[in-house]
């Protein structure tokens, strides 16, 4: 291939940015970062960019609902039977409990703001 692409952001819309900037910097270790029109949450190395459902957007405007599109974004973690405990003890909802998928592979998915699902893994030898 002759040319390259790294990651650069994944841009959610919320009927409340705010409160989605605050789970994922409350729940997730997040941080959240503010400039003129723009809330974004920098989280694992990844931006988040989070928008109003309501109002202009000349880039591009929200898809009609219902929508195709994300189905979810997975965020890696070490040990991760110890992470679920801690968000599960915050009152986070799992649509899947901790499971080892393939040996290697430990998974398991939550439910963040306005429903995103967010998945949990950790790739380790330990997991067969």
């Amino acid at each position: 291939m002759p040319f390259a692409v790294t990651w650069d952001h994944v841009h959610l819309r919320s009927p409340d940015p705010e409160t989605t900037a605050a789970w994922l910097r409350d729940i997730l270790g997040g941080e959240i970062v503010r400039a003129p029109g723009r809330l974004e949450v920098n989280l694992g190395g990844a931006r988040i960019f989070l928008a109003s459902l309501d109002g202009d957007n000349a880039v591009n405007p929200p898809p009609p609902h219902p929508h195709q599109g994300l189905d979810h974004f997975g965020l890696t973690v070490k040990d991760i039977d110890a992470v679920a405990a801690e968000i599960k003890a915050r009152g986070v909802t799992f649509t899947r409990e901790p499971t080892t998928i393939r040996p290697g592979v430990r998974i398991c998915f939550i439910r963040g703001p306005e429903g995103i699902s967010i998945e949990l893994l950790e790739r380790d030898k330990k997991y067969t």
